[in-house]
C-alpha cells in the first residue's frame, strides 16, 4: 500500500509528476484512522500520513494487485532502484539558482 500512496508528495499534481516510491521494504501501517464515510488515512512506520485511500482506491488496489505489482517492479528495475533502503544510491544533489549556472 505505502508504495502506491495517492498523496501529492508521490502523485504530483498531474500526469507524468509521480515520483517512484523506493526503498519501502518493510513499511508497516501503524495505524488507520477514518476520513469521513468515504476513506481512511493509513499513518506508516517510516513516518508517511499524508495519503488518503478511498474505498474506490483499495477496491482497485487489491483487484489489480499482481499487474500493479508488476509494474512496480519493473519500474524499479528500470531506474536502478531498490525496495531495500541501503541499496538505493543517494539521489543527485539540487542545483543551485534558478537558471542552473549559479
Amino acid at each position: 500500500m505505502r508504495v502506491f500512496t495517492p498523496s501529492a508528495e508521490a502523485r504530483g499534481h498531474g500526469p507524468g509528476q509521480e515520483t517512484l516510491q523506493f526503498g519501502k521494504r518493510d513499511i508497516d501501517i501503524e495505524r488507520l484512522e477514518p476520513v469521513g464515510n468515504y476513506a481512511i488515512r493509513p499513518i506508516f512506520s517510516d513516518g508517511h500520513d499524508s495519503g488518503l485511500y478511498s474505498w474506490d482506491l483499495l477496491y482497485n488496489l487489491g483487484k489489480h494487485h499482481d499487474e500493479l505489482w508488476q509494474t512496480y517492479l519493473e519500474r524499479l528495475d528500470a531506474e536502478g532502484k531498490s525496495r531495500d533502503p541501503a541499496e538505493n544510491p543517494p539521489e543527485p544533489a539540487a542545483k543551485k539558482g534558478g537558471c542552473g549556472h549559479h
